[in-house]
């Protein structure tokens, strides 16, 4: 069997990416909130709960970006490219 080389790690997107990944998060808040006036009692408990869920992820990927953003000015000491 022929092993094939992994891929260098490419790290020249991941703020634009992460970025697009919030947008997108943060447009499914919007959407369930907007759910939530036809909810049930217990469909908008498990509503609020899942957008609480995207919040603390959206807040994780900022840090990601900031971190990215730092990696990418000090030109990714610690990455392999």
């Amino acid at each position: 069997m022929t092993w094939s080389k992994p891929n260098p790690d490419d790290r020249s997107n991941n703020v634009e990416r992460l970025q697009s990944m919030v947008q997108n998060t943060i447009d499914n808040i919007e959407k369930a909130e907007a759910t939530t006036t036809r909810a049930t009692g217990e469909e908008r408990a498990k509503i609020e709960q899942k957008n609480h869920n995207r919040e603390v992820s959206i807040e994780a990927m900022r840090n990601e970006i900031q971190d990215e953003s730092k990696a990418r000015e000090e030109g990714y000491p610690n990455s392999t490219n």
